[in-house]
């Protein structure tokens, strides 16, 4: 393992974070915040910190080389490393005390979780309103997909590191060159944002709202500048423009990219995005339905509520303009369902993935039809490919991984004293990105709460959901180390 390129491109990435850094800090100079002073020491620690990587390490040029364990090891610190550096700012200002909760907050900024330990957002400086939804936002997309399009000479190694963050069971090459790929999706990033900027705007909603706002839906992120939430505005038509794009933003960029270059076939044609709006309209009647019958309101205020609440779940958002913890049991079970299923991949959603739901499903069925017709021979297809057994392989592998997280998780943290189903409801929410869940960290609740012990269970549950498990749990084998281990044990002997 190469260590100094390590260490180069952490502290590259640390001057992109420094740099993000001076936004909230331009903010809070002009509006005149006393918090700029500690975004300013938080910007120079930070850099700081980036140039001494850098110094250390060294520039690859055009003979370094990022093999797939280098890849694991700069996405997985550099989000620990933007974790730890991003608190800053709000356990330097004390705004928050602890500095577990000022990580969590950071945490569940940047992987776009929305679970957050503020009970009054209102009374922050905008300036760190402003912070939060930026991690959001550049978490959304990805903190390394944004970082590839500023290097030109990292060559070949991109594709590990692209393939070490991004979501979903394949990566999906629209492009042969993967930082120009990587320009493209944050294009369409931007024009999306600055499209929902302008549509919040003209209904209403005050510019630096809509622009917080923005930040968090197109990430699925769930940050809001208001306690209620979107519920504050009480608008249809911002609740409709929030929703529209929360969708948009649970589907998957790269096949907007093939829309965009190739007509809108490819996008009717994929059967993922098709399998997305199936199950978002069903659930949404089926909760609308269950709404109506527990609690008597008209079929048009529960299909209201459950359209939002459904694609802010089901997209990772985590957006609330209800408190469907007091919902009917069956309709917080779907609820809860869907926070396991997340967007399609490639999207900035997290969850298990719809791509990986349908293989698993069409899996399950083929097995059905082999122990009636043992001899048949039938091959899974998604999109009418063939999907290879590496890809069905670490699809299933995946899944067995992600539900002993689970399970692992809702055992810690009950084991700090939380109810069994709220537990439950907190894991799902951070494992999948989500942000409210049931009980004492609903929709009208935080995670202020939440015993300290169990919150560093669930940064841990955020960040393994963000990246999507491997790229944080392959470093916990021995046999990831084992080469540098027996390298330097050669060097020592040799000496």
């Amino acid at each position: 393992m190469r260590t100094k390129i390590v260490c180069h491109l952490l502290g590259k990435l640390l001057g992109v974070l420094a740099v993000s850094m001076a936004i909230p800090l331009a903010y809070a100079i002009v509006w005149r915040e006393d918090i700029c002073v500690w975004f300013l020491l938080s910007l120079v620690l930070t850099g700081g910190l980036g140039l001494l990587l850098s110094h250390f390490g060294e520039n690859g040029g055009h003979n370094g080389h990022i093999g797939t364990r280098e890849g694991y090891l700069i996405v997985a610190s550099s989000w620990f490393l933007a974790s730890v550096l991003g608190a800053l700012p709000y356990w330097l200002s004390g705004w928050v005390s602890s500095y577990v909760d000022a990580v969590f907050e950071t945490v569940s900024g940047f992987t776009t979780t929305g679970a957050s330990i503020f009970s009054d957002v209102e009374v922050l400086p905008k300036s760190l309103l402003l912070w939060r939804s930026l991690t959001h936002w550049l978490g959304g997309m990805g903190i390394i997909v944004l970082f590839l399009i500023f290097l030109t000479n990292i060559g070949v190694g991109a594709v590990n590191l692209f393939k070490a963050e991004s979501p979903g069971p394949t990566v999906d090459r629209v492009l042969p060159r993967i930082r120009l790929m990587a320009k493209e999706l944050w294009k369409i990033y931007v024009v999306l944002t600055g499209m929902e900027i302008v549509l919040l705007f003209l209904g209403g909603m005050g510019f630096f709202d809509a622009v917080n706002h923005a930040f968090a839906t197109m990430a699925t992120g769930g940050f809001s500048t208001k306690n209620a939430s979107i519920k504050y505005f009480d608008s249809l038509y911002l609740e409709l423009v929030i929703v529209f794009f929360m969708f948009v933003a649970g589907g998957n960029f790269c096949l907007y990219y093939l829309v965009w270059s190739k007509g809108i076939k490819h996008l009717v044609r994929n059967i993922e995005f098709r399998f997305y709006l199936f199950i978002a309209v069903f659930s949404t009647l089926a909760v609308a339905l269950l709404v109506c019958a527990d609690k008597g309101v008209s079929f048009a205020s529960g299909l209201r509520d459950a359209l939002f609440t459904v694609v802010s779940i089901m997209t990772t958002t985590g957006f609330a303009t209800a408190d469907f913890d007091q919902w009917p049991p069956a309709a917080k079970i779907i609820l809860f369902l869907l926070m396991f299923s997340g967007g399609c991949a490639g999207s900035t959603a997290g969850g298990i993935k719809v791509v990986r739901l349908l293989i698993l499903f069409r899996n399950a069925v083929g097995s059905l039809l082999k122990a009636v017709h043992p001899n048949i021979v039938r091959t899974i297809k998604i999109d009418g490919k063939p999907v290879d057994f590496e890809v069905l392989n670490a699809v299933l592998q995946f899944f067995y991984l992600y539900m002993l997280v689970f399970f692992v998780s809702v055992l810690l943290v009950a084991a700090t004293g939380t109810p069994p189903f709220d537990a439950m409801g907190a894991v799902a929410a951070t494992l999948g990105n989500i942000g409210p869940g049931f009980g004492i960290v609903g929709p009208t609740s935080t995670y202020a709460d939440v015993h300290p012990l169990a919150k560093i269970v669930l940064i841990a549950d955020m960040l393994l959901g963000r990246l999507e498990l491997i790229t944080i749990l392959v470093l916990f084998h021995p046999d990831f180390w084992q080469p540098y281990i027996d390298r330097r044990k050669s060097m020592f002997q040799t000496r």
